[in-house]
């Protein structure tokens, strides 16, 4: 739970992020630098419930503590300028560090790297989407399958200066139905580790307690038995899966 001071101390908004989709502005709680979204300025979508993503990006920050790879940084629901909202702590990101990238096909580094799709770029030449391969990133990746995040782009991958990797943007998350788009398809197939199936067990074991209880006030009955579901066949299968159904694989754009 955050503290009282995270709260009820007065929150200031200090710039607005304006390539969002949806309103997102920079604040300050005291000398704390926060990200906040109201949830008045949610734009509706076709396959989500109005008003719901400010409790899915805290729902998801749930998650990744159970998880316990610190992979969503705090987040939680509290009153701000513009009304409820998400409030998220800011994370200052290491610039020179690029864990997902567009590069030339030829090249693509041997190793250290997935090779994820290809395409041609606006002049016509051949380049590579491609991602690291690093248990960071492998982590992220299985939190984007638990919780069903259908937004996965580059850009919401926040590289720290200690090689720790941070997830933001998750209000398209949860959904009953499939959705997974991510750009962090470089370990499909791949087995699991046990630190990853360790990860997966404790949040099935925690919704059935203080997990299962805190999601309840922010995702309908469906979405937590989905959520569940997901669990249960990633711990089945034993290994990444790869792209079905007929949702797009990837995000638009990707970054």
């Amino acid at each position: 739970m955050p503290t009282p001071e995270l709260l009820t101390a007065e929150l200031t908004l200090t710039g607005r992020i304006t390539t969002a989709s949806n309103a997102t502005f920079l604040g300050s709680i005291g000398d704390l630098a926060v990200v906040y979204k109201p949830i008045a300025g949610e734009s509706p979508l076709w396959d989500f419930p109005e008003g719901t993503l400010a409790h899915r990006e805290v729902a998801a920050y749930l998650v990744s503590q159970v998880l316990g790879w610190d992979v969503v940084p705090r987040t939680w629901l509290r009153d701000g300028p513009l009304g409820e909202g998400m409030v998220q702590l800011w994370q200052e990101q290491d610039p020179a560090q690029n864990p997902v990238d567009l590069v030339a096909a030829d090249r693509v580094p041997e190793t250290g790297w997935k090779d994820v799709l290809r395409g041609r770029d606006e002049n016509g030449q051949i380049v590579s989407l491609i991602h690291e391969d690093s248990p960071a990133l492998r982590r992220m990746a299985v939190f984007d399958v638990v919780v069903n995040n259908a937004d996965r782009k580059g850009d919401h991958i926040l590289a720290m200066a200690d090689g720790h990797r941070h997830g933001v943007d998750h209000g398209l998350t949860f959904h009953c139905d499939h959705k997974l788009r991510t750009v962090l398809w470089g370990w499909q197939g791949d087995a699991l580790t046990a630190e990853e199936k360790d990860g997966i067990n404790r949040v099935s074991e925690g919704l059935q307690g203080e997990l299962g209880r805190k999601l309840a006030d922010l995702l309908s009955t469906e979405e937590i038995a989905s959520l569940a579901a997901r669990c249960a066949e990633l711990r089945l299968a034993g290994r990444f899966p790869g792209p079905s159904g007929d949702m797009p694989a990837v995000p638009w754009p990707l970054f």
